[in-house]
């Protein structure tokens, strides 16, 4: 990503941006995450879920049959959001969102490199093997406990980072 641009209408246009290696790291340390998808009618829908930033991308799962993959099918760009903004405050906390295009991983070695990136982040909690061009859920006895999971990357086409003195800063590759 190139150096942020900070935005003076919403922040101190003498401030510093934050280095693009502190919103990566906002990025890769999340716990959850909100994405926003477009459904066929063009109305939002948004819902959290879990996910890594790896490799300069945020991928995440979800079935075949779920909301999200559905719009998907239709039209692939998505917003992602998280933060640390919460109850914190507007000034004290982070918020970050990406914009970007999300495309379907299906190469084995792929996705298992991001399964093991799940793994490494969540532990049992959401540990994954590859079953074809998907994801599989594994129980802690290491069998897979029911159907699949598609894996979409996406790469961001901008990137906001919202809060402190610099109000609101954009990256763009």
């Amino acid at each position: 990503m190139t150096t942020g641009q900070i935005d003076p209408r919403y922040g101190d246009a003498t401030a510093t941006a934050p280095p693009w290696a502190d919103v990566e790291r906002l990025l890769t340390d999340a716990q959850l995450y909100w994405i926003t998808t477009v459904r066929a009618d063009g109305r939002p829908h948004a819902v959290p879920l879990v996910g890594v930033w790896h490799d300069g991308a945020f991928a995440f799962c979800t079935g075949a049959d779920e909301q999200k993959a559905r719009n998907l099918d239709g039209n692939p760009h998505v917003a992602v959001t998280t933060g640390s903004t919460g109850a914190h405050g507007w000034d004290s906390g982070r918020d970050v969102v990406v914009e970007g295009v999300a495309v379907r991983v299906t190469d084995p070695g792929e996705l298992q490199v991001l399964a093991d990136a799940w793994y490494a982040k969540y532990g049992e909690d959401w540990h994954f093997a590859v079953r074809g061009d998907e994801f599989v859920e594994l129980s802690s006895s290491g069998g897979a406990t029911g159907g699949g999971a598609r894996v979409y990357r996406v790469p961001p086409d901008k990137v906001l980072l919202f809060g402190g003195p610099h109000g609101q800063t954009r990256y763009r590759p």
